[in-house]
């Protein structure tokens, strides 16, 4: 089982190489000490570790900023689909999680008092258009009419959490929308408008058409679940569609994976990757629905995506300096003296894996990305990859056994 430390002594990280710190991956390792205060004290080769220092052997492994979830659900027990934040966080290699609008506005109280003030882990979150949020998921739609909406209520719930809010959430798809369409959509960007911030929209069945909501983004606004292979919202289906996405992504609306129970398509993902198009960020969707079907983890994920050709740099930067440019986090000069540390240490290893992406389809996974520890400030945290005993399909009419 993972072994966490909590305290106050100095961290010794020795023979480790940096990735995804603003600078080219170098196979040349270093050595980091972590003062008592959770800084950076020294950066170099050799370094003794002082009296009662913690020591990490990375063992040539990789080090890299922690990583960032962009899209989880975390408001456990406030939703019937959210997980504890622990089982996604530090101990999967995870500093950040970022709760993709699991809370609206009538509930985010509770999110914040109960999920994101406990939590080991940073918690930000995209609030939901819809004001209660993802309570009952699917069963009952957060946004079935414009009573579903209090624009007051989120002005007023942002400017009373603002450290805690990144963005606005809109799912737009039919299961969630029915004919309402893309009208959520032009809604939930006129209030990001005002708060300015950004709004990251969930596409799957249309309507919303995949297009309609490219159209109404713009810069730093985000498109969840980018490489789906749902009929109507594929992005390798529809030659104009595809095109769009180029053009909207070279603009400046980000693409995050989104991979979840039901959004994310190996074919999809290899044929787009392929053509030049890549994933601005790599997410989870994890959640109670998801968790143990295909998606398990971070590092599962971004094994996927190198698995269909993005490369090993590209993939770390997806969840470390992506994703926190969406949600502000400062990423100057984290190798630096003085410097508060936040770090995950990896190892990248051969294996045969048998994974599915969402719709079902195999592949073997011969290169995982395998997270070793988390750290934050002293705070460090043995970490693993999530392996569930068992594998649902997504049709949830049968399942694998996994070994």
């Amino acid at each position: 089982m993972p072994t966490a430390t909590r305290s106050t002594s100095p961290v010794l990280i020795s023979n480790v190489k940096p990735v995804a710190f603003g600078m080219a991956a170098s196979s040349e390792t270093v050595d980091i000490l972590i003062g008592s205060d959770g800084t950076i004290a020294a950066i170099g080769n050799g370094l003794a570790a002082p009296e009662g220092a913690e020591r990490i052997d990375g063992k040539g492994g990789w080090i890299s900023p922690g990583w960032i979830d962009l899209h989880a659900h975390v408001w456990h027990g406030g939703t019937d689909i959210s997980v504890r934040p622990q089982l996604c966080g530090m101990e999967r290699g995870v500093t950040t999680i970022v709760d993709a609008g699991s809370a609206g506005e009538a509930n985010f109280h509770g999110f914040r008092e109960y999920i994101i003030e406990p939590a080991r882990e940073r918690i930000k979150a995209f609030l939901n258009l819809g004001s209660i949020g993802l309570v009952a998921c699917n069963r009952v739609s957060e946004l079935s009419d414009i009573r579903s909406i209090d624009i007051d209520r989120i002005i007023a719930c942002y400017q009373e959490n603002r450290e805690h809010i990144v963005g606005l959430k809109v799912r737009a798809s039919h299961v969630i929308t029915g004919s309402w369409g893309v009208t959520p959509v032009k809604l939930g960007k006129k209030i990001a408008k005002i708060l300015k911030i950004p709004m990251m929209v969930h596409v799957g069945e249309p309507p919303a058409l995949y297009d309609e909501v490219l159209e109404i983004l713009g810069p730093g606004d985000i498109v969840t679940h980018c490489f789906n292979g749902k009929a109507g919202s594929s992005i390798i289906e529809d030659e104009d569609l595809f095109e769009l996405a180029e053009r909207c992504a070279g603009e400046g609306i980000r693409l995050d994976i989104g991979h979840g129970g039901a959004s994310f398509s190996f074919r999809v993902a290899e044929v787009a990757i392929a053509r030049g198009l890549l994933p601005f960020s790599i997410s989870t969707d994890v959640h109670l629905r998801s968790m143990n079907q295909s998606v398990w983890d971070l590092g599962t994920t971004m094994s996927k995506l190198l698995s269909v050709g993005m490369p090993f740099d590209k993939v770390v930067e997806a969840v470390t300096q992506a994703p926190a440019s969406v949600i502000r986090l400062p990423m100057d000069n984290l190798l630096g003296v003085g410097a508060r540390a936040e770090f995950t240490l990896f190892d990248l290893v051969d294996s045969e894996l048998r994974v599915f992406d969402s719709l079902g389809a195999e592949a073997h996974l011969n290169r995982l990305f395998e997270p070793r520890y988390a750290v934050m400030g002293t705070d460090v945290v043995a970490a693993n990859r999530y392996q569930p005993p068992h594998v649902e399909c997504p049709d949830h009419s049968h399942g694998y056994s996994y070994r």
